[in-house]
């Protein structure tokens, strides 16, 4: 079975891309040999006939172990779909909700009663936008400069989506901030990305302390320090007394006893820290334009 799981993975990951090709050439008028497409078509078939038989499989398997269906099912496509995969999936779903959330102007995303919301975005606006606009630029520029049909709606499809997901990306990062829980608990975030909690019986200390780090978002370092810069700073600097385990951007696992975080204001946040969680009213964030 670990074979067949093993075989049906790379067969999907090498024949993506003649599907893809054949669509191509259909799209652009190519004619495609009929020896190939069924070839294709016959291989896809098989894949899709084995991934079935490993899915009620792993199903069986999980509800002889006494999971519920909805557990087992979710078993089912942890044991199927690559971590990464399913990290960017969800990361997808999570950046359409949170682009819902901004354009319709509804409050932060995870602040309830008694919580403190820590924005962050504002760093990295005028970035965001910058980029956005040279995004568009590029997308009118290409769609009146590329004249062979193909290439042209492939270039476009793609500007688009890069113009979607600058925006939806720093959306995201504006209904999400981190969170101050009114128990004392620490909620980091980075918009779709990343979400760490770290409970409130954890936090040894907290201190506002600018930096500049070098490192990739939320990776550790050898001395367990994690940092999530926003524009290449952090402004507040948390110490636990045990490492925490959370995961990473693309599904990867890691624990760090020192986080570096980036706040709007690092020394309301740092004060609610230490206050608990405790907030005064008004605290609340909502989205901007």
């Amino acid at each position: 079975m670990k074979a067949l799981r093993k075989a049906v993975r790379w067969g999907f990951a090498g024949i993506a891309p003649c599907e893809l090709a054949i669509l191509v050439c259909a799209v652009g008028g190519v004619r495609v040999a009929p020896v190939v497409w069924l070839a294709t078509e016959l291989a896809v078939l098989a894949l899709m006939t084995g991934a079935t038989a490993l899915l009620f499989s792993d199903y069986r398997r999980h509800r002889r172990e006494d999971l519920h269906r909805h557990s087992a099912f979710l078993a089912v496509i942890a044991d199927s779909v690559p971590a990464s995969v399913r990290k960017l999936i969800s990361h997808e779903i999570t950046l359409a909700a949170s682009f819902l959330r901004w354009a319709t102007r509804r409050g932060p995303h995870g602040v309830r009663g008694g919580d403190h919301a820590v924005p962050y975005a504002s760093a990295q606006t005028a970035t965001m936008y910058g980029l956005l606009f040279v995004c568009i630029v590029e997308t009118v520029a290409l769609a009146h400069l590329i004249p062979w049909p193909v290439v042209h709606a492939t270039t476009l499809v793609l500007d688009i989506w890069g113009c979607y997901f600058l925006l939806a990306l720093h959306a995201s990062c504006v209904v999400r901030p981190h969170v101050i829980g009114a128990d004392g608990s620490l909620r980091l975030r980075y918009g779709a990305l990343l979400d760490i909690r770290i409970p409130a019986h954890r936090i040894a200390s907290v201190r506002p302390e600018r930096a500049c780090p070098n490192g990739g978002p939320a990776a550790p370092d050898e001395s367990g320090v994690a940092d999530m810069a926003v524009a290449g700073l952090t402004t507040v600097t948390v110490e636990l007394t045990e490492p925490v385990r959370y995961v990473r951007v693309l599904g990867k696992h890691a624990e760090a006893r020192v986080f570096r975080f980036y706040a709007d204001d690092p020394v309301t946040a740092v004060a609610a820290l230490r206050a608990g969680g405790r907030s005064s009213p008004g605290s609340r964030t909502p989205p901007g334009p």
